[in-house]
């Protein structure tokens, strides 16, 4: 044993370097190597640093003073006359508000940023809307309406009819007697159904200035048409000037319906007058007023029959006046 462990002590002093075992060398000159760099580094980063921030904020300082300089240096003669503060050397400074004083109202507020002589252009006025007058009427302007009236007992067509009369049935179905010298404006249109004269109406007529017949006082003559949608259409020429039509007609045991119309269109006015037992007559009064070549249109029909004993519609006479 003796000699196994004294092998092994020289074999691990072999293995020793000559300055002696490892645990037991100096530490000193390594440590304070180290610590001196570590210092060394460390100052040159700081100063690395503080220059990188220095040249920064220098650079920073450059641009500040660049962009300040260009801000508040000073402006053009033009811009300078431009604003409300620019005025020349010498000048009244105006009072008021700034820019007040050249402002006028149709230029309109100033849009925000823009100088005075920048504003937008105002728009033009616009022009005043108002409704238009309305047209003075015409002279010639249609009227047109119709009434109705009891029939005199005795009717003078010479009196009513001063522009012009005309009368039927003074010697049966076709015999007609007109003004002498009249206007000429009744004109009798025809109808439908055939016309019977009559001799006994209640109401009579007269005149005094007739053709083919001069004079005849109270006639009861005139004529009829039997049976519905029958009877008679008459026209009357128009002058520009009011004008009034009388008409005289009846019915027998029926309706009859009497429309008026302008041929130049318009209204149109009707009027019925109905017995279903007997007969009745009726003067109608149609005022119109119609230019020159205008025409007022009569049709006066049997519109209901209350009998098969031939309900009809009788004519007369008509005067205008």
């Amino acid at each position: 044993m003796a000699d196994e462990d004294r092998t092994r002590a020289d074999s691990r002093a072999g293995d020793e370097p000559p300055d002696g075992p490892t645990k037991h060398r100096p530490r000193s000159r390594i440590a304070g190597h180290t610590r001196s760099t570590l210092r060394r580094l460390t100052r040159a980063r700081k100063r690395r640093r503080w220059a990188v921030e220095g040249l920064a904020a220098l650079v920073c300082l450059v641009a500040l003073a660049s962009y300040l300089g260009n801000r508040s240096g000073p402006e053009s003669a033009d811009d300078q006359a431009g604003l409300p503060g620019g005025v020349p050397a010498g000048a009244a400074r105006p009072t008021g508000f700034p820019g007040a004083e050249r402002r006028t109202s149709e230029a309109g507020p100033a849009t925000p940023n823009l100088r005075p002589r920048q504003r937008p252009p105002s728009p033009d006025p616009t022009p005043s809307v108002s409704a238009p007058a309305p047209p003075p009427p015409s002279p010639t302007a249609a009227v047109l309406s119709v009434s109705r009236a009891e029939v005199p007992a005795e009717v003078d067509l010479t009196a009513v009819g001063t522009r012009d009369w005309m009368h039927w049935g003074l010697h049966g179905s076709n015999s007609t007697v007109r003004k002498r010298a009249g206007s000429g404006e009744i004109i009798d249109g025809g109808g439908t159904g055939t016309r019977v004269g009559w001799d006994g109406n209640q109401e009579v007529v007269s005149w005094r200035d007739g053709t083919s017949e001069r004079s005849v006082s109270g006639s009861p003559n005139g004529v009829y048409t039997c049976g519905p949608g029958s009877g008679f259409s008459l026209t009357v020429a128009g002058s520009g000037e009011p004008r009034v039509v009388q008409l005289y007609a009846g019915t027998w045991m029926a309706r009859g319906r009497l429309e008026a119309r302008l041929s130049a269109g318009g209204p149109v006015s009707t009027a019925r007058l109905e017995d279903p037992y007997t007969g009745q007559s009726a003067q109608f009064t149609i005022r119109f007023k119609l230019p020159k070549g205008a025409r007022l249109v009569l049709t006066w029909t049997v519109e209901k029959v209350f009998t098969e004993r031939c309900g009809n519609v009788g004519l007369q006479a008509v005067a205008v006046r």
